[in-house]
């Protein structure tokens, strides 16, 4: 049986998920994290490597060949692979699409709410006393916005940009979409639009696209100049599609409403990362993707896609040449 390492499994299971399907299928030895340095210490003599964020270079993959001949991706970007060397090479690289629409689009309406109704600020204000103290039965700190009749933006469509728009459409919201690919006979309650007139009409504009260079800093200052004053931003694909600098300036001086961001450009960030102390910006620590259930699937597809390379059939092969 092929020799199985992961690298990085204590984020996709901190002993909540049991990796028997993957255990089933070769000698497996699994590591909760992998600095650089232990990387080939660790994965030497593996036919098989599994990594979630920690990078597979050029020098990695020379490095852990011959024996390297598959590597999957324990998530659906694919960015810390260097995959066209992996395929120069001849090593197969796999992801795991599909696993988390759902969970992900929960993620993108709960920073929405929390944006329009700030539950957690007036939370703490009435632990605070503040109701307590108050003349009248309630109160509120902050507008308190409807998203009904307002404007949902999306930037790409893929599984969880269309389960995005679906939720928008439940909450009464209009639909507008900027993707690369138009479905062929649209999408009913949808309007498909281009990039400028989605950053101009969109109440709230959620990022939904891979990260490529076309992508790389794509949300910039123009752009934010682009949106309406009272407009917030969701990203919750990746966080090197904003431009963080451009994003705090416009955030403290009111160019937008707010922001809330699953993602960041260095993750964790930095002390000196401009939007930890921006106005209005929510950030949470990269758990869009984290629900058990989601995580549960990432595994079954992971071991599937596993069997499949096995058995001369690969599924969700990443491309050599990555459309951008």
């Amino acid at each position: 049986m092929m020799k199985i390492v992961v690298l990085d499994g204590y984020a996709l299971s901190p002993g909540d998920i049991a990796w028997s399907g993957i255990e089933a299928l070769g000698e497996t030895q699994i590591f909760d994290r992998s600095q650089p340095h232990e990387v080939l210490s660790r994965a030497k003599g593996a036919g098989i490597v599994l990594t979630n964020k920690t990078a597979l270079g050029k020098a990695e993959i020379d490095a852990l060949l011959p024996e390297l001949s598959y590597i999957g991706v324990l998530a659906t970007g694919y960015n810390v692979v260097d995959i066209a060397y992996a395929h120069k090479k001849g090593v197969v690289v796999t992801h795991v699409p599909g696993y988390g629409y759902d969970a992900v689009a929960q993620m993108v309406f709960a920073l929405m709410l929390e944006l329009t109704n700030r539950v957690a600020h007036h939370d703490a204000t009435v632990k605070a006393g503040q109701w307590a103290a108050c003349q009248d039965f309630c109160y509120w700190d902050y507008p308190q916005v409807g998203l009904s009749g307002q404007t949902l933006g999306i930037f790409g469509f893929g599984g969880i940009g269309r389960r995005v728009a679906a939720l928008g459409r439940a909450f009464g919201m209009h639909v507008l979409v900027h993707t690369r690919t138009v479905p062929e006979g649209g999408e009913e309650g949808v309007i498909f639009c281009d990039r400028d007139r989605l950053i101009a009409e969109s109440d709230v504009l959620s990022l939904h696209c891979p990260l490529t260079e076309a992508t790389h800093q794509m949300v910039n200052g123009r752009w934010l100049a682009g949106m309406k004053a009272g407009s917030f931003l969701i990203n919750t694909c990746r966080g090197a599609v904003i431009d963080e600098a451009a994003l705090a300036a416009a955030l403290n001086a009111g160019t937008i409403a707010g922001a809330g961001l699953d993602v960041l450009d260095v993750e964790p960030p930095g002390p000196e990362n401009p939007l930890l102390t921006a106005r209005n910006c929510y950030i949470t620590p990269h758990i869009a993707w984290a629900t058990q259930k989601a995580r549960i699937r990432l595994l079954e597809i992971a071991a599937e896609n596993i069997r499949m390379y096995l058995a001369g059939t690969p599924q969700h092969c990443v491309p050599s040449i990555v459309d951008a």
